[in-house]
């Protein structure tokens, strides 16, 4: 099936077309366009001229907008998912929880506010800060969760009275172009766009005069591009990008429980997750019987299409990824022990086993380099002040967990985790009122919230003389 994208309020395609392959048969499904330089050009200029009008608008009719794409997602909901199951792999179960997230995220955006501040009001001074619209944003996405994703982008740049042009990811732009079928039925023409390419458009929008902000979701390689590339015009950035999240589970914890949370926190869309757990630091104390919980319940997983029922894993998204998975598991097998999973299963489909392997040590690139794959890595530790030195000794820094009993004294060591979000006692508590950064090499700027709201907008200080 040919999918369309969205430029000025139309649905066109393009000469060139590209597949699109579901990773689960390899096979391809859908066919969207290839979009040209022209056609980019064309997008911007339909946004800015929107948005000039968009900006004029109040807080109160962007938020019923906004809503009513929210609605429109729900309405869609079975369709949307089978799609992100199609193009993605994640099981449909799984698929379902990304439309309703997206929904949930564009419902709260809708409500968010930016009030001016009063700095100053006197006999002398009237002093307030505004929070002014950027003009068009550039949306660069990655190939995870592509529709929620695409609302990340598209909920806060439209709140803030900006336009976007938005560039999902080439192995994953269905939903994404779906999303532009309802969006064309929703905003004014031109306030959304939605073009297609072969991962060749990027440095032509992290330089585009006409955009003013790139807001990046992806691999930190990547992002350290586009702000390489986008000094060039001084474009604004939102770069959200890897991490290598550590947990770290002390002695006293409820094992059976607590290798569960890691568990579902590590493998969670075949650990294709920059939040998901990418190394467990596990106590000497119960290391043995960790390891052991984790294989058991490593070995119960159901590893297949996405479509069908009782899936738990689905298949890596794309081939190169794929490949880079399976040079990890081979570093897993030559580091340390693999006690569960570690098997890259033939035939059609990018589909590995979840892979628990034990015994290995910071400075094995098992450990030290974000797998973005099933694979988990058990490390042991018996000094609290040491496996917190080893937890930050990575350029990343985007989450991370600690486990105890003693919720207090968690706490304490959390707050010592160089990461943007640390959760005690649990991993993947994510939602659209809770501020999403990075430390290091994992980001710059906010997700989600109000003060990730912040991130579309200008300050502007209008400074008033009374006398």
């Amino acid at each position: 099936m040919d999918y369309r994208m969205l430029i000025g309020g139309k649905l066109i395609s393009a000469e060139r077309m590209v597949e699109v392959l579901n990773p689960a048969t390899e096979e391809v499904f859908a066919r969207v366009p290839h979009a040209t330089e022209a056609q980019l050009d064309e997008a911007v200029a339909a946004a800015a001229a929107a948005q000039r009008d968009w900006a004029r608008t109040s807080m109160a009719e962007r938020r019923a907008r906004i809503e009513a794409l929210a609605a429109a997602i729900g309405e869609q909901a079975e369709d949307l998912a089978r799609t992100i199951t199609q193009e993605q792999g994640k099981p449909l179960p799984e698929a379902m929880g990304e439309v309703q997230w997206s929904q949930g995220y564009l419902a709260h955006t809708a409500t968010l506010e930016l009030p001016d501040r009063v700095i100053q009001d006197d006999a002398d001074f009237r002093i307030e800060t505004r929070h002014k619209p950027l003009g068009v944003v550039g949306a660069i996405i990655a190939w995870n969760f592509p529709l929620l994703l695409a609302c990340w982008k598209i909920g806060p740049a439209l709140m803030a009275g900006n336009a976007i042009v938005l560039k999902p990811a080439p192995t994953t732009p269905v939903a994404a172009l779906k999303l532009g079928e309802l969006c064309a039925a929703i905003f004014p023409a031109g306030l959304v766009n939605i073009i297609t390419d072969a991962n060749d458009l990027g440095p032509r929008m992290t330089t585009h005069p006409g955009i003013a902000k790139i807001g990046f979701t992806g691999s930190s390689e990547t992002g350290k591009r586009i702000m390489a590339s986008a000094a060039s015009t001084m474009k604004r950035v939102t770069l959200e990008m890897g991490g290598n999240d550590p947990a770290i589970v002390l002695p006293d914890v409820d094992v059976r429980k607590t290798a569960e949370k890691i568990y579902g926190g590590a493998f969670m869309n075949a650990g294709q997750v920059c939040l998901a757990v990418k190394r467990a630091y596990v106590h000497d104390a119960i290391y043995d019987e960790f390891c052991d919980a984790l294989a058991e319940i490593a070995r119960t997983a159901v590893v297949d299409d996405g479509l069908k029922q009782g899936t738990t894993i689905g298949p890596i998204q794309n081939k190169a990824q794929y490949e880079k998975v399976k040079g990890f598991l081979a570093d897993a097998r030559a580091s340390g022990t693999v006690i569960a999973g570690g098997e890259a299963r033939e035939g059609r489909g990018y589909f590995i086993t979840p892979t628990i392997v034990r015994d290995v040590r910071d400075g094995q690139r098992i450990v030290d380099e974000e797998q973005f794959g099933p694979i988990l890595p058990v490390i042991r530790f018996d000094d609290v002040d040491q496996v917190i030195a080893r937890a930050n000794a990575s350029d990343y820094g985007l989450g991370g967990s600690v486990h105890s009993a003693d919720v207090d004294r968690a706490a304490e060591i959390a707050g010592r985790i160089e990461s943007g979000t640390v959760w005690v006692n649990q991993q993947l508590n994510i939602g659209p009122h809770i501020p999403m950064a990075g430390f290091k090499g994992s980001g710059l700027g906010v997700e989600q919230s109000v003060e990730g709201l912040t991130e579309y907008t200008q300050m502007q200080v209008v400074n008033i003389a009374r006398g």
